[in-house]
């Protein structure tokens, strides 16, 4: 996998990079990365492979309908593999396991992430608008998408890990996305991270688990 940088993803980064709305602050990363192997990755990927291949033999052994059928695909695999080489170069102190990290990727539509997008980005997209004043923000990604992944032939991921499997969390943090745009033919990926953190916890006025009261409290301040 290569890094690979891009002007317009780059220009969303720089206004999504802790965009301060009073009591909170949202946060913004788009990544662009080519599916080509390099350094370590034929060797990571080859033991991603096997990994995968070890808990289908034993999935088979004891469970006729697993709900893992869909890796017996080699393409499935294939696409699982990047996007987990992908989290790999994104965090790379963070131990990944493939067949646990395969629970948490769901296949999504343009619209489902749009609406997600919609509902939690809605101030910073007024706030876009305003420091702007070309377009709305969720129109920017979707055409820097499209420049560097082609939307129209992508297939979208969400990465919704448990907590103890999540290497994105925060401190202070009231909601998070992590997003995956998959080209197969061009062997491009972006991933999309897009987070809210409670400004009062990080700045030590409340402790760091809110409870569901403080976490109302603070929503109320957001027009959603």
């Amino acid at each position: 996998m290569k890094f690979l940088e891009y002007t317009p993803l780059e220009r969303i980064n720089d206004f999504l990079d802790n965009l301060s709305l009073g009591e909170c602050t949202i946060k913004g990363c788009l990544e662009a990365y080519s599916c080509k192997h390099t350094g370590t990755d034929k060797k990571l990927s080859l033991s991603l492979e096997h990994e995968i291949l070890d808990y289908l033999g034993r999935s088979s052994d004891t469970d006729s309908s697993s709900p893992v059928d869909h890796l017996l695909s080699r393409s499935s695999r294939k696409t699982l593999i990047y996007l987990v080489l992908t989290l790999y170069h994104m965090y790379p102190d963070y131990d990944f396991s493939v067949v646990k990290a395969h629970q948490f990727f769901t296949e999504e539509s343009w619209d489902s992430f749009k609406q997600i997008f919609d509902t939690y980005m809605f101030e910073a997209s007024k706030e876009w608008v305003e420091a702007n004043g070309d377009g709305s923000l969720l129109e920017t990604l979707k055409e820097a998408l499209d420049e560097v992944v082609k939307l129209s032939e992508c297939e979208i991921y969400s990465y919704n890990p448990n907590s103890d499997a999540d290497p994105f969390s925060e401190r202070g943090a009231i909601w998070s996305f992590s997003f995956f745009f998959y080209n197969r033919k061009l062997k491009r990926i972006v991933s999309y991270r897009f987070l809210c953190l409670s400004n009062l916890v990080a700045e030590g006025l409340l402790p760091n688990e809110l409870g569901y009261g403080e976490d109302e409290e603070i929503f109320d301040d957001m027009d959603m």
